[in-house]
């Protein structure tokens, strides 16, 4: 999977409110070659979320039929619902010269790591810690219980990111982590 006839394998992980999903929509939307992996998930679907777009939405039972057929590249539970990476999309992509990103957590990266060692590992930092609890407040995704854990996750996996990522971005700036992030990778701008 690493040569390069056969594109490469990026992950881009971050803590939630980070920015990952903004700035892997702009790495698809402005750079040559790229496609972004569509996860599934077992939690529900919100009402602004397009199923096969934004997450493939299924039932555990359907999530535990995929683990057990092997279809999955890496897969966790997080918040008591189920994330994974179909296997059968990213080698298609990978197999036409793309750059695949896999929008993934820490724990998935270090299990995708160990099958592909080539895979190129992107960790986004927010500016500052207080910066990261207003852009999840932001969101108004969560309640204030739910708020603590993931900041408090947070902190786990900046600490854990520095053990198992070559390469940190800190999104202060939009534009200039997009840049960033696309130098690491590579990636060449689409003509307008």
């Amino acid at each position: 999977m690493g040569d390069e006839k056969n594109g490469k394998l990026m992950i881009i992980s971050g803590p939630s409110g980070v920015g990952k999903s903004t700035i892997c929509k702009r790495l698809v939307d402005e750079y040559e070659n790229v496609s972004l992996s569509v996860s599934l998930t077992t939690r529900p679907k919100s009402e602004s979320e397009v199923n096969g777009q934004d997450y493939y939405f299924v039932t555990r039972e359907e999530f535990e039929k995929k683990i057990n057929a092997g279809e999955l590249l890496e897969y966790a539970e997080v918040f008591g619902n189920f994330y994974g990476t179909p296997k059968d999309k990213v080698e298609q992509d990978l197999s036409q010269g793309k750059t695949v990103i896999l929008e993934i957590d820490v724990q998935g990266a270090r299990k995708v790591k160990t099958r592909h060692p080539e895979v190129l590992m992107v960790f986004i930092l927010p500016p500052t810690q207080k910066e990261l609890a207003a852009r999840m407040n932001d969101r108004g995704r969560d309640d204030e219980q739910t708020s603590r854990i993931r900041l408090s996750q947070a902190d786990d996996e900046i600490a854990s990111a520095w053990r198992y990522y070559n390469n940190m971005v800190i999104n202060e700036d939009l534009d200039l982590a997009v840049g960033e992030v696309a130098n690491i990778a590579g990636l060449s701008k689409k003509e307008n």
